[in-house]
């Protein structure tokens, strides 16, 4: 095939294949450009393999339509994560053009009836027939993804099925503006320094500095994570606690960055499509290739640990009722109240400030030991390189090679807020390599959080919270940087969602054990370890308010499923209700669950979450059982390590992820580990 030898404009940097990726040439001028002639690229290729002459190979067809997409990949890739790190009206707006234009392409691979006829002419071979290992999951997969998006179906449907995918794409994309915007556009400004009572120097420090760089008095204080937790966990003022909470609960709810109508859209057009693709409603459709299988199955899991969870979160909630009543003279808990008095309570407890942990974590430390583990575990050497062609110059770029020295790839990491960079954390994959006809496709990987920033002399210092994050994130990375499979579509992190987080929670456990700390947990001006007594309270704490944790989380996934599997959007009801009547169940009291936290949920509305956000306990009842493994062998162990590698994170999904699991433990999950890990041990009595 030829289409694709003429395809180069060397003044517009999306077009160029060489990396590193110039991202600092990047402009909203060549996006529009450069994304129609990937497209036309693309759709001649398409017509290459609609029209080939001569025998049909795996070669020749299943594998050029893989590369066909991983090609246009490559241009849009970058592109969508400058959207989420480096913000700008111009970006956004050529980007908003495009996307009905990549989803409208997207949608027609597998509603092309001559590569459905390629595809299936080709699976029909005896070639086809002797497939083995990943080809032979490869094709079955893909022979099943053109069924399940439309190739059997009419015409007619097939041009609702296009349109309703352009349109997902389309307000989804508003949804995620919405909600940096309306993020965005709250501040609290303090000017009287009594109105701080309460707060830690690190966050009004932060504050000050946020002031500062607007050109404003006092202290400001944003929705940002790493500004707003600290205000709601230790601010003494209870009205500006309301304020803030309130502010954040019900981001995009309103006015000009209004989510409502958008998530009834979003609903219905998730459940019109599912409906024409012979389904029930959403979670039927998007969960059949799941771990869980289905809708019914997800849900039945969620009830099932709501209801083992709920006699330690009732004991949980008695006890903080009871000692915001007797130690603070709270009468009532408000919402806005639970972060403040389970610090308190932890304080009174455990005498453990989480905030006296923070000068332990500067953020290179941290980042040194978190190589430092994965090298001793998983073999690997991660070395930085200094690069220019990055978004930002808080922006770092790291290889890594294996054991054998040899280069597997490398990464870039973003960890402070700002305001053109979208909120939370997540790990994106740029490229996905691994060994390819032509030898080894180095991965390219990328990393964002929202951690607290350096603050004048004092470099990042991270609570034990982010330093979690940091270590999740980078467990996705490892996912994807180890990644041997040799087929893109079946590799690293390309994996069911309630598989994909098992890489990552697991790696968060590694900052609850001591000899793990000791390689990194060292007080930035002194160099001291975390003194004995601190560490022995810090871990008869992990437990508490875990059940309450787990509620959250709990309450989230079962909105998420209430919303994807019973809710009509058809009946006229307000699905902004219907969350909040969920969440009753899962809240201290109503009026707990009236706000509009829905109108904020990117996991579930923009972020690849719908009816999929059980999956991160469904993957943590997966990786606390797994990491007793590591316990049980050495947090270090370097045979462990490779089991792991070999069985998890170099395997994608090359294999059914039960069985991998299986090869690793030796056995099927035990959910109980997760109850004796975050409830403790007879929590579920």
């Amino acid at each position: 095939m030829t289409a694709r030898t003429d395809f180069a404009d060397h003044d517009n940097p999306l077009l160029r294949t060489e990396l590193p990726i110039p991202f600092d040439r990047i402009q909203a001028e060549h996006v529009v450009p450069a994304v129609r002639a990937a497209l036309s690229r693309a759709e001649a290729e398409l017509e290459a393999i609609v029209t080939l002459g001569g025998e049909r190979t795996y070669e020749n067809t299943v594998l050029e339509l893989e590369e066909v997409s991983e090609r246009m990949g490559r241009v849009t890739r970058p592109v969508s994560h400058l959207i989420g790190v480096h913000d700008t009206p111009e970006l956004r707006a050529a980007w908003q053009e495009m996307v009905p234009e990549i989803s409208a392409f997207n949608a027609r691979i597998a509603l092309n009836p001559g590569l459905w006829s390629a595809v299936k002419a080709y699976a029909d071979t005896e070639a086809a027939r002797a497939l083995t290992g990943v080809r032979a999951r490869h094709l079955k997969k893909m022979v099943r993804a053109f069924v399940r998006a439309g190739a059997d179906l009419p015409d007619e449907a097939k041009s609702r099925i296009e349109a309703l995918r352009v349109e997902l794409s389309s307000v989804a994309q508003k949804f995620a503006n919405n909600v940096l915007d309306a993020t965005n556009a709250f501040e609290l400004v303090v000017t009287d320094e009594a109105e701080l009572e309460g707060l830690p120097e690190s966050a009004r420090a932060q504050a000050r500095a946020a002031a500062q760089a607007k050109g404003v008095e006092g202290w400001r204080f944003t929705l940002q994570i790493p500004s707003f937790q600290p205000f709601l966990q230790y601010s003494a003022r209870r009205d500006l606690r309301r304020r803030m909470y309130e502010a954040y609960s019900n981001r995009a709810s309103s006015g000009e960055h209004d989510n409502r109508p958008l998530i009834r859209r979003l609903l219905e057009l998730r459940r019109e499509l599912a409906g024409v693709l012979g389904f029930r409603d959403w979670a039927e459709y998007t969960l059949e290739e799941s771990m869980a299988g289905s809708g019914d199955r997800a849900i039945a899991f969620e009830e099932d640990l709501t209801a083992r969870t709920r006699p330690a979160w009732n004991r949980e909630i008695a006890a903080l009722r009871e000692f915001a009543r007797d130690e603070l003279g709270m009468s009532e808990l408000e919402p806005w109240d639970v972060s403040f008095a389970a610090e308190r309570m932890r304080l009174a407890r455990f005498d453990l400030d989480a905030e006296a942990l923070r000068p332990y974590f500067p953020l290179d430390r941290v980042l040194e030991g978190l190589f430092e583990i994965a090298h001793r575990l998983f073999g690997v050497t991660v070395q930085p390189r200094e690069l220019a062609a990055v978004w930002h110059p808080d922006v770092r770029f790291y290889d890594v090679a294996d054991e054998g020295g040899n280069r597997l790839g490398g990464f870039y990491t973003d960890w402070f807020p700002r305001e053109d960079k979208r909120g939370g954390a997540w790990m994106s994959g740029m490229i996905l390599g691994g060994p390819r006809a032509h030898g080894w496709e180095p991965h390219l990987g990328f990393v964002a959080a929202n951690v607290s920033p350096p603050e004048g002399d004092h470099p990042a210092l991270l609570t034990h919270r982010e330093v979690q994050t940091v270590f999740h994130e980078f467990g996705h990375l490892l996912h994807h940087m180890l990644s041997r499979v040799e087929i893109g579509a079946l590799g690293g992190t390309r994996v069911p969602t309630d598989w994909v987080e098992l890489p990552s929670q697991i790696m968060e456990n590694w900052t609850w054990e001591r000899p793990a700390l000791d390689l990194f947990a060292r007080h930035w001006q002194t160099g001291e370890p975390i003194p004995d007594a601190l560490f022995d309270r810090m871990r008869a704490a992990r437990i508490h308010m875990g059940a309450h944790h787990q509620m959250r989380q709990l309450s989230f996934g079962t909105v998420d499923l209430e919303l994807h599997a019973r809710f009509d959007p058809a009946s006229g009801e307000d699905p902004v209700a219907r969350a909040q009547r969920v969440m009753e169940d899962f809240s201290l009291a109503p009026r707990f669950a009236r706000d509009h936290f829905i109108t904020s949920f990117a996991h579930i509305f923009s972020g690849g979450y719908a009816a999929g956000y059980y999956s991160y306990l469904w993957s943590e009842v997966l990786e606390a059982d797994a990491f007793s493994r590591f316990a049980t062998e050495g947090l270090f162990n370097r045979e462990t390590g490779r089991a792991y590698v070999e069985h998890v994170l170099s395997q994608g999904d090359a294999e059914d992820p039960a069985e991998l699991f299986r090869r690793f433990m030796g056995r099927d999950p035990d959910p109980e580990a997760l109850l004796r890990r975050n409830l403790g041990v007879d929590a579920a009595a």
